[in-house]
C-alpha cells in the first residue's frame, strides 16, 4: 500500500502544523478529517478566533472537528466513523490512548527537537536558550507519555550564532512537512523500524517544560551568552523582558528585547547599567560584557530599532535595567 491510498486523521492547531497539513493535501494525500482547537475569544473585543489550521481546513473545504474534550463520546464516535488508517499530530494536545490507538496503523507526532532531548511543550525555545548549535525534528509513534514513543525518523539542522527561534521555526517548519510525507510513506509500506529511545539516550535529557513569564525576565548579573541566549530563544514569541527604571524619579518601563548584540569585555559598572549615545547605541552591562540592544518594544509601544526608540526616549544613560 502506498501513502496515498491512506485514509488520514491530522491533528493540529498553530501555523507549524499548517505546513505538514498542507503538504498531505497538495500532495493528493487523502485527509479525511483534520482535529483542532475550539474558536476562543481573542483581542480587545473578544470575538472568537479560530486556529490557523481550522483556518486553512475550511479553505480546502476539509472535515473539521473541535472538541472540547478528547474523551467525549460524541467525538469519539464520529472519530472513528472516519476509519482512519493513520493519524498524523503536529503541534496538538496531548492524546488519551482511546484516540491515538484508533487506527490500524497507530499516530505519529511530529515534534521539534532531536528526541530523546527536548520533550515537552516548548522545544525550539529550550534549544536556543540553552545555546544548541543543532537541533532538528523527529517523528515518533504514540505513547503514554508524552514525547517518549518510537522515533521513526529524524532530520537535523545547525543553529547559527545570530539565529532566533523565529528563524529556527520557519526552517523546521518546512523541513517537518517534508518528514511527514516520508514518514506516511514508510509506514504504509511498513519500511520503517521504530527506535526505542531508551536506547539511544545517553547522559541526562535536557527538557522543554512550557515557559512562563518570570522565565523571560532577563537577570543581567548572567553572563553575556546566556541573556543574548535567552533574547534569542524567546524572539520573537514570547520575548525576552526586563525593567528600566530611572534613577532618580524612579519612573519604571516594561521593555521587551528582541535582539541584541554582544560585546566581551571587563565591566566595571553594575550590572543593568545602561550606556548610550542617545542617538545609535544603547547598551546594558553583563557579567563579563555588554549587550547592544537593536530591537526594543516599550509598554504601550510598537517594535523599533533602536535608533527610533532613542530619538523618542529621553536620558537614556539615567535608567538601570533591573
Amino acid at each position: 500500500m502506498q501513502g496515498k491510498d491512506l485514509r488520514i486523521v491530522f491533528m493540529g492547531t498553530p501555523d507549524f502544523a499548517v505546513e505538514s497539513l498542507k503538504a498531505l493535501i497538495e500532495n493528493g494525500y487523502h485527509v479525511v478529517g483534520v482535529i483542532t482547537a475550539p474558536d476562543k475569544p481573542a483581542g480587545r473585543g473578544r470575538q472568537l478566533s479560530e486556529s490557523a489550521v481550522k483556518t486553512y481546513a475550511v479553505q480546502k473545504g476539509l472535515h473539521i472537528l473541535q472538541p472540547e474534550k478528547l474523551k467525549n463520546p460524541e467525538f469519539l464516535s464520529e472519530l472513528s466513523s472516519l476509519q482512519a488508517d493513520l493519524q498524523v499530530v503536529v503541534a496538538f494536545r496531548m492524546l488519551p490512548e482511546v484516540v491515538w490507538s484508533m487506527p490500524r496503523l497507530g499516530t505519529f507526532n511530529l515534534h521539534a527537537s532531536l528526541l530523546p532531548h527536548y520533550r515537552g511543550a516548548a522545544p525550539l525555545n529550550w534549544a536556543v536558550i540553552n545555546g544548541e548549535t543543532v537541533t532538528g525534528v523527529t517523528t515518533f509513534l504514540l505513547a503514554h507519555e508524552i514525547d517518549t514513543g518510537k522515533i521513526l525518523f529524524q532530520e537535523t539542522i545547525t543553529i547559527a550564532e545570530n539565529d532566533t527561534v523565529g528563524d529556527i521555526h520557519d526552517r523546521l517548519m518546512l523541513m517537518g512537512a517534508k518528514l511527514v510525507l516520508k514518514t506516511v510513506d514508510a509506514l504504509a509500506e511498513g519500511n520503517v523500524s521504530p527506535i526505542d529511545q531508551a536506547d539511544i539516550i545517553t547522559g541526562e535529557i535536557k527538557h522543554a517544560p512550557k515557559i512562563f513569564k518570570d522565565d523571560c525576565r532577563i537577570d543581567w548579573s548572567k553572563d553575556v551568552d546566556s541573556i543574548r541566549n535567552l533574547i534569542r530563544g524567546l524572539s520573537p514569541y514570547p520575548t525576552a523582558w526586563t525593567e528600566l527604571e530611572h534613577v532618580g524619579n524612579k519612573q519604571v518601563h516594561s521593555a521587551k528585547l528582541f535582539f541584541a548584540d554582544k560585546e566581551l569585555a571587563d565591566v566595571d559598572a553594575k550590572p543593568g547599567t545602561i550606556r548610550s549615545d542617545g542617538k545609535k547605541y544603547l547598551k546594558v552591562a553583563c557579567k563579563n560584557g555588554w549587550l547592544s540592544v537593536t530591537d526594543i518594544q516599550i509598554s504601550g509601544k510598537k517594535r523599533m530599532k533602536i535608533d527610533e526608540f532613542l530619538r523618542g526616549f529621553q536620558e537614556p544613560e539615567m535608567y538601570m535595567a533591573r
